[in-house]
């Protein structure tokens, strides 16, 4: 593995800054950020009513940007937001992404209908602003493959299926609708291998890597409270997966990450 990988930044391309488990050192986090190569993070949102939030800390770091959305959580609560309100939030200059959204069926916090609801209409967002949709899916994998389909049909739409920790037949529909498969700590863990196997299955213009801070810290930290700069451990498992040198796996994740967020300036 390159000694030299330091010198080649990586992006933090799904967190959440806003938290309160951040609250006592944000400035020291992103500075730690720094010091490990992690030049960009993108802060996700996870209940529109909370944008401005959000979009505070993209406006106070310029390392950081966001996105507008309700985490399917808490879509019975924002089933009053309409896709003309994500699309006209979404104009702020840091926002980069739509949601994030979609379908959790092992908590089901929200019902069901209104998970659907309110993941179609950030669907509809992501396809008339041209910004990726941040997908979230647990335990949900045919409901997403029939709603990613459906969708498609009636025009195509950028997204990212983040943290994924899903089966082989959603990645690859994922990949055959032109989406992105994001990667977080979880493809460290000892157990994962059938995850290290559908990485390895994923095309690497297609790859990139998050830390879903603060939750699910990589190995050597798990268990303890994520942050962004630990990405670069889920970077270094994924280059050893997939048979890539680590500074080679830093540049391809971080260019994939460029493209995907296509608002997000050049670095």
């Amino acid at each position: 593995m390159s000694l030299d990988a330091g010198n080649h930044p990586v992006i933090d391309t799904h967190c959440h800054l806003d938290f309160a488990e951040f609250d006592a050192e944000r400035d020291q986090l992103i500075t730690r950020c720094r010091e490990a190569g992690v030049v960009r993070m993108v802060t996700i949102s996870t209940r529109v009513k909370k944008f401005d939030q959000v979009s505070a800390l993209a406006e106070t770091h310029p390392e950081v940007f966001c996105s507008v959305g309700t985490h399917p959580h808490n879509a019975a609560e924002e089933l009053d937001v309409t896709t003309e309100d994500l699309v006209r939030l979404a104009r702020h200059p840091r926002c980069v992404a739509i949601g994030e959204a979609g379908l959790d069926y092992f908590y089901d916090h929200a019902p069901r209908d209104a998970q659907a609801t309110g993941f179609r209409r950030h669907i509809a967002a992501a396809r008339q602003t041209g910004l990726p949709l941040v997908i979230h899916s647990r335990d949900a994998d045919e409901d997403m493959i029939n709603i990613l389909e459906d969708e498609t049909g009636k025009g195509s739409f950028p997204f990212i299926l983040h943290c994924f920790s899903s089966g082989a037949e959603l990645a690859a529909a994922g990949v055959r609708l032109g989406g992105y498969i994001s990667f977080s700590g979880i493809l460290t863990f000892k157990k994962s291998e059938d995850l290290r196997d559908i990485a390895r299955s994923v095309p690497r213009e297609r790859l990139l890597v998050e830390t879903d801070a603060p939750y699910l810290a990589p190995t050597p930290y798990r268990g303890k409270r994520n942050e962004p700069s630990y990405v670069v451990n889920t970077a270094r498992v994924l280059a050893e997966t997939i048979g890539a040198d680590e500074a080679e796996l830093r540049d391809l994740t971080t260019a994939n990450a460029l493209r995907a967020f296509s608002k997000m300036p050049p670095l």
